[in-house]
């Protein structure tokens, strides 16, 4: 496999008219070059290549792409061959080696920091097996604790020595430097001295999706008061410790085989179950669940088990968490381990096999077991019943999908005895509060930040979905990083927000999917990187792995869609379009909302003509809620879209 580093250097090598130029004849027109496209007969020129964004594009058959993707189609090449058939034309070797101290030097500062995380990983790992005190320290823990070497050595497990130096100086002493040291989080300087942050503590690697060290978690084995038992690594430009789950890297391909994901809190706990056989499995690391890493698991399943600690008082404080989980749409069953066991402790008690088949028998549907959890302890109090009932209709009410929510009612009316209709109420006037309140929060923060000339006079710009769709993502590819409003801070402050932050926020908090699926997938890479604090690239999304992406990529960056359709509408050719990107980001997604609330009132309102059909009066009025509410949005939407009427 090519590795990242060499793939950019090919790219940025190869230029695309002198590429392109072997197989077309080209002539150039003002900064683009032009000629009759290889792709189907034509007698006018209409295929068009731009070396400064490094596209070529056919405005006759619609083909499009970077130099690899021309290759690729003129010269049926996979990937891979493409990008040789390059190296060869720009002499350019394609070998994979591990950096030397030198070339470190020359990386960037995010590689500098990944390569010197990598090599404190294998510092750690080599002392843990091979030197005396990691092995009369570290292993004869792990051992003790029933751990075999193939677990600990699929996992990286490690130990730093208990001198407060050895780590940093024998890094310094390879060459690493202590500036990527600290920035890692490894090395901890305080005056003139300058000690590691993880010494005499056995030590476990997070790594990213992808498999690469991006942080550190160390625990100490010395009896110590002041020394906290449990040590991460800092936050950095790479490790978040919300937004990573330990145990993904490793658990990744049976999440998917399984189609479900077991959710642990500890370190040892993922190693325990690994043990036995149970791989679908990540860790928290002892933190509060996160949406990030929530919507980590739901790339790979939309299905949950969470095991919990035998422990009675820990169980309830947990249990608020889990609405977390069930707010991002994920299916989520619990499985409560005896009094007094974790994970850890309990899966060394049983076989393997006995260990799976208790999962099996009592895996329970989590708002099944929370209903009946608290009925139990409400027994015959009329109030404590009453808490109960507000408490589970909290937790149903935030799924997002009303088929699950509808199942759920049924069954815990049943359960506590309560009418249906009751718990239906409950649960819709929760939703509608909140959604109001969601829409409150973005129009205050639409009118702080949009001048009000912005939010007047617009027309129907876009005929269908699929053209709003198209806008975001042309808007997203060609002004990302631009910063283009400020905004008011709560202390405040004035903070200037880009493009890309104004859409995925806008998208995001409304749920919003765009409806073709490549689309979405760039809208996903904008949110991934975005969250990470990555800023992407037009040469990203050109460059990029994915053949369809790289495609409509080179559409949209193409000449001819260098002008927005609202900007054309103020027939102001004077100013650029870059100039007017606070009156054309807000209304184009103002636009895409607008449709989407209209297309939503078009579906409840069939819906409530089949419900007046059957006489469901519980149906008819649950609709009709949801009807005033996207009337009252409509009305809201027309302000901003210049005070049309929406039908």
């Amino acid at each position: 496999m090519i590795d990242k580093v060499t793939i950019d250097r090919i790219v940025d090598s190869a230029e695309i008219t002198e590429v392109i130029q072997e197989f077309v004849t080209l002539k150039k027109r003002g900064v683009n070059y032009l000629g009759l496209c290889p792709f189907h007969n034509e007698k006018t020129p209409s295929f068009s290549v731009s070396p400064s964004k490094g596209i070529y594009k056919c405005f006759g058959c619609g083909r499009g792409g970077n130099v690899v993707n021309f290759l690729m189609e003129h010269e049926h090449l996979s990937y891979p061959e493409a990008l040789k058939y390059l190296a060869r034309k720009y002499h350019i070797e394609i070998i994979e080696k591990e950096f030397t101290p030198e070339e470190l030097q020359q990386q960037s500062e995010r590689e500098s920091i990944l390569v010197t995380l990598s090599y404190a990983q294998k510092y750690f790992t080599e002392n843990l097996f091979h030197s005396d005190e990691g092995i009369s320290v570290g292993l004869s823990y792990f051992k003790e604790r029933g751990f075999r070497h193939d677990t600990l050595k699929k996992f990286e497990i490690g130990y730093s020595p208990e001198k407060r130096d050895a780590f940093t100086h024998s890094a310094l002493r390879a060459g690493y430097k202590l500036e990527f040291l600290k920035k890692a989080g490894l090395t901890i300087e305080k005056e003139s001295l300058k000690f590691d942050r993880f010494h005499g503590r056995i030590i476990f690697p997070i790594h990213s999706l992808s498999g690469q060290v991006i942080g550190f978690g160390g625990r100490v084995l010395r009896t110590d008061a002041k020394a906290a038992k449990y040590l991460n690594s800092p936050e950095s430009d790479i490790y978040h410790k919300s937004r990573v789950l330990y145990g993904i890297y490793q658990g990744k391909r049976e999440i998917i085989s399984q189609n479900k994901c077991f959710l642990v809190e500890g370190y040892t706990d993922i190693l325990a179950l690994h043990q036995v056989g149970i791989e679908n499995i990540v860790a928290s690391s002892g933190t509060a669940l996160t949406s990030e890493q929530i919507r980590l698991i739901k790339r790979f399943t939309p299905n949950v088990t969470i095991l919990f600690d035998g422990d009675e008082a820990g169980l309830k404080a947990s249990l608020r968490g889990v609405d977390l989980v069930l707010e991002e749409g994920l299916n989520v069953k619990v499985v409560v381990l005896p009094d007094g066991e974790d994970p850890d402790s309990y899966s060394k008690k049983l076989s393997a096999s006995e260990f799976k088949v208790f999962i099996d028998e009592n895996e329970k549907d989590f708002i099944k077991f929370k209903t009946n959890l608290l009925i139990n302890e409400s027994r015959n109090d009329p109030v404590k019943k009453a808490n109960l009932i507000r408490d589970i209709v909290r937790s149903v009410a935030v799924i997002p999908d009303s088929i699950n929510r509808s199942v759920y009612l049924k069954e815990c009316s049943i359960l506590l005895k309560v009418d249906e209709k009751i718990l239906y109420y409950e649960t819709n006037k929760i939703r509608r509060k909140k959604a109001e309140q969601r829409y409150k929060n973005l129009k205050s923060f639409e009118e702080s930040v949009i001048p009000p000339a912005t939010r007047s006079g617009l027309t129907d710009f876009f005929e269908d979905t699929e053209s709003q769709e198209r806008e975001i993502i042309r808007l997203l590819l060609s002004y990302g990083n631009k910063e283009f409003l400020e905004i008011k801070e709560v202390n405040g402050d004035i903070r200037n927000i880009s493009v890309t932050e104004f859409i995925i926020s806008e998208i995001s908090n409304d749920d919003l999917i765009l409806e073709n699926s490549v689309y979405q997938q760039i809208i996903e890479e904008f949110v991934h990187h975005f969250n990470n604090q990555i800023f992407l690239e037009q040469k990203y999304f050109i460059n990029h792995p994915d053949n369809k992406i790289r495609e409509i990529s080179a559409q949209l960056l193409a000449p001819s869609y260098d002008l927005s359709k609202i900007w054309r509408k103020h027939d102001n050719y004077i100013e650029t379009e870059e100039m007017k990107l606070k009156e054309i980001v807000p209304e184009t997604l103002y636009a895409f909302k607008n449709k989407k609330v209209v297309e939503a009132s078009k579906d409840l309102q069939d819906k409530l003509n089949e419900a007046q059909k059957r006489n469901d009066l519980e149906e008819i009025e649950s609709i009709q809620e949801q009807i005033i509410f996207l009337n009252s949005l409509k009305k809201e939407l027309s302000k901003n879209l210049g005070n049309r009427t929406i039908i």
